[in-house]
């Protein structure tokens, strides 16, 4: 393509349309084209920004991986009917020709991979220094490009949200299932148990009361009320516990209990000795303590899996608690909570990626409520949380505080990883900045909770970092201010 060829080609895209002939001149004396084959990478995600691509032909696909899945961000094409159908999407008609602009504005890397799409496709590249000037010199460029910026950034916002509500709930699914597993798993396994268990009860209370004097029946409901007081042990040793079991029911067997293990874990799952048994079984004679063993072994079990469910039922009520506040499910979106709330909900929700990670409160006591939008500061707690915990890489401390400062409360999420580059910290809540590596962060999570914080909540979020202690600081007015229209972010 020769250098008149080139002039036209560029006077035709909208980008350029306002220029002059003079700057029409210049821009093609600094443009070179380059042709690429079907499928070419122009660029690719995480590489410096070194350039700002016009597309005069064919077509580009621009792709991420996020969590690795590659997905298409958008295409670029200059075919006129591809044009259309992206302009009846609310995309601005001379966004299908450029890219690459944003980096290099933000002095960051390529934010995704662009390839090319059929054959033929030609690109025209403005190194950094040439796209300044061009902006300096070309006025009208400016005038077009700026509409598309800020469309892109709205639109990668928007992506960004739906990303991170789908990725919300799938946290919030998987951590309630993990969680819920063992209390389930404790009612399945006891509602199976149950009837076999009340069998045996009536089988052995028959025995028992068929064999028993009334004195030895007085005998064994002391020791089964004594029982219903002994508190569970508070640390349990786990050899002692075996040997006090085997001891139990090797001592039943010879006795002749039909069922010697029952009695032997039901009576050391309590902490109890064989001494503590014999001790208390005094008054009942020889022929009746088979059935009196049996009878109590039934018991203890029976109580054992009334125990399993009475712990089971509160936890998962608990957890659908727990999970109903961190979603607000059936609430109004603006109202009065309190943010230790949200703390504690978040530290539920995400359990499972906490196990190994010591965690300390300390919130100040008698915090006063706050007045806002509890769900989507749960999507800022959240994030702190999870990028706290992926630092630390499994294992640290984890300290969240809360406490009222002036008009204002005060949040700060600490934790002991690796820290954030001193050179960094400046740029953490601009859009597509991420220290992740690439394909594991799309940059915008802090962002997001940098809009929710000071746009929705009129407050600040702040980072300090050093190596083995982060803080995210979070400040929201004590005072109820007036909230933004959810309709205007």
């Amino acid at each position: 393509m020769n250098l008149p060829e080139l002039r036209t080609a560029l006077a035709q895209l909208e980008i350029f349309a306002a220029l002059t002939g003079d700057q029409l001149d210049w821009l093609a004396s600094v443009s070179a084209p380059r042709v690429l084959a079907d499928g070419e990478v122009l660029f690719r995600d995480g590489e410096e920004a070194t350039a700002f691509h016009v597309l005069l032909s064919g077509g580009l696909v621009v792709t991420k991986v996020v969590d690795g899945r590659e997905e298409v961000l958008t295409r670029h094409s200059t075919e006129e009917e591809s044009a259309a159908a992206e302009e009846h999407d609310g995309k601005p008609s001379a966004a299908h020709r450029f890219t690459g602009e944003l980096p290099l504005l933000t002095e960051g890397a390529y934010v995704a991979t662009a390839a090319a799409s059929g054959p033929a496709t030609t690109v025209v590249a403005y190194p950094r220094p040439v796209f300044f000037e061009m902006l300096t010199r070309c006025h009208g460029v400016a005038a077009v490009l700026l509409p598309v910026l800020a469309w892109r950034i709205k639109s990668s916002e928007i992506q960004a949200r739906k990303r991170a509500t789908v990725e919300a709930l799938g946290t919030l699914a998987a951590g309630l299932a993990h969680e819920l597993n063992n209390p389930a798993a404790a009612v399945a396994r006891a509602a199976q148990e149950l009837a076999p268990a009340l069998d045996r009860l009536t089988a052995t209370a028959q025995s028992w009361g068929a064999a028993a004097t009334g004195a030895e029946r007085a005998v064994l409901d002391r020791i089964a009320d004594e029982l219903d007081k002994v508190p569970p042990p508070a640390t349990t040793d786990p050899l002692a516990q075996a040997d006090a079991e085997e001891e139990i029911s090797d001592w039943a067997e010879e006795t002749g209990v039909e069922r010697p293990g029952l009695l032997g874990a039901g009576v050391s799952d309590l902490g109890l000795e064989l001494g503590w048994l014999l001790e208390r079984l005094e008054g009942i004679g020889e022929p009746a303590l088979p059935a009196a063993l049996d009878h109590l072994a039934a018991l203890l079990e029976i109580r054992s899996l009334a125990a399993e469910l009475r712990a089971a039922g509160p936890r998962i009520s608990h957890l659908v608690s727990a999970t109903r506040d961190y979603a607000n499910l059936d609430r109004a979106p603006e109202q009065r909570f309190a943010v230790t709330d949200g703390l504690e909900n978040t530290l539920v929700v995400l359990r499972s990626k906490l196990s190994g990670i010591s965690i300390v409160r300390a919130y100040e006591p008698g915090l006063p409520e706050l007045t806002g939008y509890p769900s989507e500061l749960n999507q800022v707690w959240t994030n702190l949380v999870d990028n706290a915990a992926e630092a630390m890489e499994g294992s640290g401390v984890l300290t969240l505080r809360a406490r009222a400062e002036g008009v204002c409360m005060v949040v700060e999420i600490s934790d002991t990883g690796r820290g954030i580059p001193e050179s960094s910290l400046p740029r953490i809540f601009e859009p597509f900045y991420t220290t992740k590596d690439v394909g594991k962060g799309t940059g915008l999570g802090l962002h997001l909770s940098y809009r929710i914080v000071t746009q929705r909540h009129h407050g600040s979020i702040v980072a300090r970092s050093r190596p083995g202690e982060t803080r995210m600081v979070v400040r929201l007015p004590l005072a109820p201010a007036p909230l933004a229209d959810p309709a205007a972010t």
